[in-house]
């Protein structure tokens, strides 16, 4: 594998940023993690505009052009002869001196690898997955907007943490409120009565890209959707469930902190959807 960085391909054992960089000092900085399908970059220019605004919001200068990026990230894709994939887009800070500030920083780094993923086994596609809650909450907007993909990913590490260590591969997150913010790295869908339900980004999700697009494949379908905040008895007594992630696609839960939902099987609008999401998803892209 071939990673990009500034511009140039270095094989995947040489691919290497400055110790100073404060990217790997501090967690200073911003990612987007991407799919391809069928030769296609899903939502690229919408996953573009997100990095911008996270650059604006954690206020990183770029350096490069939105169509600049767009291209090297297809180029990238090409470079390691993929046609279904999974893109890790990140721009570092850049290498500066000992401390906080980032003024002493220069020369952002814009890093590109393309490969393949496999989150979670068919199995668990098939059958769905089960989750536990964790103590961790999820970060408040008031110390780090969630809707800022920086590369401090730790709230998420430490809630996957405990969820395995407990023997899940994956588990929820409350706000600080109470209220069902989002998975450790997926959003949350519940279906109750007919209806289609997921938290609003201001309990804490991240307006994730699948999820847009299940929001619009529902309004297509006719499915009747809402967007309210919802808690762990909502989830427990639903009549079916999902979570959505660029590297998850949909998947179905069937099980939360030892409570079945629903049948305990994979439901009838999770299974429409997920055909629709993946009917479209090699679609909506721009061409490799």
């Amino acid at each position: 594998m071939k990673v990009y960085i500034n511009g140039k391909y270095y094989d995947e054992n040489d691919a290497k940023v400055s110790v100073f960089d404060h990217g790997f000092m501090y967690g200073d900085g911003i990612f987007e993690g991407i799919r391809l399908y069928d030769k296609n970059v899903f939502k690229l220019p919408k996953h573009i505009d997100r990095l911008f605004r996270s650059a604006r919001a954690i206020m990183l200068d770029l350096p490069w052009s939105k169509q600049e990026i767009m291209d090297a990230v297809c180029d990238a894709c090409r470079t390691n002869g993929l046609t279904n994939g999974y893109i890790r887009l990140i721009v570092s800070r850049g290498k500066g001196k000992l401390g906080l500030s980032p003024f002493s920083c220069s020369d952002p780094q814009l890093i590109i690898i393309a490969d393949q993923i496999q989150l979670y086994p068919q199995e668990l596609y098939d059958n769905g997955l089960k989750a536990v809650t964790v103590p961790t909450r999820r970060n408040s907007h008031a110390a780090l907007p969630p809707m800022v993909k920086s590369l401090n990913y730790l709230n998420n590490i430490l809630a996957k943490i405990e969820a395995q260590k407990l023997g899940y591969q994956e588990c929820l997150l409350l706000n600080n409120e109470g209220y069902v913010a989002e998975c450790s790295g997926d959003n949350v869908f519940i279906v109750f009565e007919n209806t289609l339900i997921t938290p609003p980004v201001s309990c804490g999700s991240l307006g994730g890209m699948t999820r847009q697009t299940v929001l619009e494949l529902a309004e297509k379908l006719g499915i009747k959707l809402v967007e309210k905040p919802i808690t762990r008895f909502d989830v427990w007594t639903a009549d079916e469930c999902f979570l959505t992630g660029t590297a998850a696609k949909l998947i179905p839960l069937v099980e939360l902190d030892a409570r079945k939902i629903g049948t305990g099987k994979p439901g009838e609008i999770t299974k429409r959807l997920t055909a629709a999401f993946n009917e479209v998803a090699p679609l909506e892209g721009v061409k490799i």
